[in-house]
């Protein structure tokens, strides 16, 4: 910052959102690829391309942030506002699917026998798995707050304890939502409370391995001390976009598990 006689941080010249837009292309078609002629190998060269430009360009940030001093206090504020925007844009996102969920279920049609769930659906026992990944993940925003208040005494070991069992914590609630998958008995073709079901639910897990990854990063940071009590944003987004996970599962829970099963 020697050269500048501001406090704002004027990003160099980068190739990684370029790689970045032809992963996500890549990654898209060969989503088509897969599902009309089932050759996987577009889609795997595009998660292959999408990971590392992933861990480069967060390489990049991360050199950016804790060893050049560039993310001052005037451009945390602006990464501040702009992970906040970006949480509202996906509370937005996920309102469109409670809407289509709440407009077929409230006043269900001829074609759903005039009830919800539909005839012929089998719904899940709300109190088995999803109440389990339900405490998971109470449980895991709990020591992800853990983490942050540890930190913030400059408590070292305790906030990388619960940070990792935050981690794990996230795992096993993919996992358990795998297995909660594979015995559906319904799939994502049997009428609109499978489409609703699974795209949502199945946006929702998206994000948790979204978060999972984010926090996995934020613990390697941990382990490798890139963070102090007053500087350590990049692990305070991640708790943020965790705590959104969280309570964006409660309202699936108690809307499609409980209320709508």
């Amino acid at each position: 910052m020697a050269s500048h006689n501001h406090t704002y941080h004027l990003v160099d010249m980068s190739p990684w959102p370029l790689t970045g837009s032809i992963s996500a292309m890549m990654i898209t078609t060969g989503l088509v690829k897969w599902f009309h002629q089932f050759n996987m190998d577009l889609l795997l060269m595009g998660l292959l391309a999408t990971i590392l430009t992933m861990i480069q360009w967060w390489r990049d940030i991360t050199r950016e942030g804790t060893y050049q001093g560039l993310h001052t206090s005037r451009v945390v504020i602006g990464l501040q506002w702009g992970m906040i925007l970006f949480i509202t844009s996906e509370v937005l996102f996920f309102f469109s699917f409670f809407w289509a969920f709440f407009h077929s279920s409230l006043s269900p049609t001829v074609e759903l026998g005039s009830c919800w769930p539909p005839v012929g659906i089998q719904s899940f026992n709300p109190f088995q798995i999803p109440l389990l990944n339900t405490a998971i993940l109470l449980a895991s925003g709990a020591t992800v707050t853990w983490s942050h208040h540890s930190l913030m005494e400059s408590n070292h070991s305790q906030s990388l304890q619960s940070l990792a069992l935050t981690v794990f914590l996230g795992v096993y609630f993919t996992a358990l939502q795998a297995l909660e998958y594979y015995e559906a008995p319904f799939t994502i073709a049997d009428s609109v409370y499978g489409s609703t079901f699974f795209v949502a639910t199945g946006f929702h897990g998206l994000h948790v391995i979204i978060g999972s990854s984010f926090l996995l990063v934020c613990l390697y940071r941990m382990y490798m001390c890139h963070f102090s009590a007053n500087h350590h944003f990049g692990f305070e987004a991640a708790a943020w976009y965790w705590h959104f996970v969280d309570v964006v599962w409660l309202f699936l829970y108690i809307s499609i598990y409980w209320w709508g099963g």
